[in-house]
């Protein structure tokens, strides 16, 4: 996974898993078979998620003095809790067990039902999904504007464990060498096809949009501080405002503005002076889209306010026009499961909203003036495939607001990116990037970053809009015909199944 792309390890490990299933028959057979596979499913999974996710624990470092002591839990809790998922999948493949390479059909049902269901049970977390090994390569990529990232996660399971058919029976050598080979040539395919719709596609740009976004680089535990509401707000107008290059005269020629995920630690719906420094900053016909966290006045008989994650749209009079309300929230980051007990028990969520955030009721496409209508994904709304645009109306543009502050310099803010683009293949369309400290960036529909401001970096980024593409048949039929695949993978293992013994 990025930053590190070495996808050829997951043709070491997943032969090593299809050895190890092979072996659970040892454990007595029967149900000790299916339990000794969950187990090995839940070890492979728990050393998976934690050389990938160890970097949430950097989150908690913020403010150490309050959550120092919930690191070692959480980076150990989430790859536990995941690695169930996987322990599920195991057990399933198990059950499904057949020689030769009809094991291999087993294992990539059992797994792909888990990486989906841990992609969408409980909220879902589809991060660092297997497909995304085959993703890093532009033109692998491009088959997730036919199946999504979970039918790549499906192919990529089949194509790393082919290599275990090598360890079969040696009087069966050709039936071991067509395996691999086929592994290889599915390889070839995608990438000829990725080749060919990239050399074939042409992206333009939007007439009449250009875009400046704002990478401020605020060290997260100032955001958390009233008292630097001044300072913070001087540093977006400062470089919103920037003329560094010639081709770069200062805001008034720019037409859309984008500020990241909750830019400020105050409420900017009620912060009058604020808003009319905005209107002074904008020029007629300019547009700011930028993160706040909205308040919503009580409900009657209630005292505490709600709060939201949210995007406004800020008109050059400073008029707040559209709003969007995050709708899929990070649990633990901005609110906690069983709330008000937890809360009651001392504990806070991270982000440390009493009460937590509220999620929005549906995500919305949003009518921007001198653009194409724009969808809206706050922070961690970028990770769930399929979900990436509203059903009521198809946008030309995906605007990605975030806030990586938490994670500093880990694998954390680049595996999100990769994300980001992977989602753009998807659904061709093209994709704007603001973010608190990086990566912020330009992304057109084919999944390339067309500019890009590098993690860590404090500056401001001109670019034009691209325009969006056709939509995919990923985007017109979503995870329909990875349904059917698993339906039909399940036909042809379950009959042989019942005829043999666990064991």
């Amino acid at each position: 996974m990025p930053p590190f792309g070495f996808f050829p390890a997951l043709a070491i490990s997943f032969p090593v898993l299809v050895w190890l299933l092979d072996g659970a028959s040892a454990a007595g057979g029967g149900w000790r078979t299916i339990w000794a596979a969950a187990k090995t499913g839940w070890w492979f999974a728990f050393g998976y998620h934690l050389a990938g996710l160890w970097w949430i624990g950097a989150a908690f470092l913020v403010e150490a003095d309050r959550f120092a002591w919930a690191l070692p839990i959480a980076v150990v809790a989430l790859p536990a809790g995941l690695a169930l998922f996987t322990a599920l999948g195991t057990a399933v493949a198990r059950l499904l067990w057949r020689p030769g390479a009809g094991r291999i059909l087993a294992l990539a049902l059992g797994l792909g039902l888990a990486e989906y269901g841990r992609g969408t049970v409980l909220t879902g977390f589809p991060w660092n999904l297997y497909g995304y090994a085959l993703t890093q390569y532009l033109w692998l990529a491009q088959a997730a504007s036919l199946v999504g990232v979970y039918g790549l996660t499906l192919v990529a399971i089949l194509v790393f464990a082919s290599p275990s058919v090598l360890g079969d029976d040696p009087d069966d050598a050709a039936g071991r060498a067509f395996v691999p080979a086929g592994a290889i040539l599915v390889l070839m395919c995608l990438g000829l096809y990725g080749g060919w719709r990239v050399s074939t596609t042409p992206v333009g740009m939007v007439e009449g949009v250009r875009l400046r976004i704002v990478q401020p680089d605020i060290p997260q535990d100032a955001r958390f501080r009233p008292e630097e509401r001044d300072t913070i707000l001087a540093r977006y107008l400062e470089l919103s405002d920037k003329a560094s290059s010639p081709e770069r005269m200062g805001v008034r020629d720019v037409t859309h503005l984008i500020w990241p995920e909750s830019a400020f630690p105050f409420f900017l719906i009620r912060d009058r002076a604020a808003l009319a420094q905005i209107a002074n900053l904008l020029p007629p016909g300019t547009t700011l889209l930028t993160g706040a966290a909205r308040p919503e006045a009580p409900a009657p008989g209630r005292s505490d306010i709600r709060v939201y994650n949210s995007v406004y749209m800020i008109d050059d009079a400073g008029q707040i026009t559209e709003t969007y309300d995050k709708v899929h929230l990070v649990p633990f980051g901005e609110y906690l499961p069983f709330q008000d007990r937890l809360e009651s028990m001392g504990l806070e969520a991270v982000t440390r909203v009493r009460g937590g955030f509220s999620a929005g009721d549906r995500r919305r496409t949003l009518t921007v003036p001198g653009a194409p209508p724009v969808g809206i994904l706050i922070c961690y709304e970028i990770i769930f495939p399929g979900e990436a645009t509203s059903g009521d109306r198809r946008p030309g543009w995906l605007l990605n607001v975030t806030n990586d502050a938490w994670f500093g310099f880990t694998p954390g803010p680049y595996q999100h990116m990769h994300q980001a683009q992977v989602r753009a293949v998807e659904e061709g369309l093209p994709i704007v990037r603001a973010a608190n400290n990086g990566i912020s960036a330009v992304i057109d529909p084919l999944g390339r970053v067309l500019r890009m401001l590098p993690l860590g970096a404090r500056d401001s980024l001109d670019a034009d809009l691209p325009t969006a593409l056709a939509p995919t048949p990923f985007a017109r039929a979503g995870h329909v015909p990875l349904a059917v695949v698993f339906f039909g993978l399940f036909l042809i293992l379950a009959r042989p199944a019942r005829r043999r013994s666990l064991g």
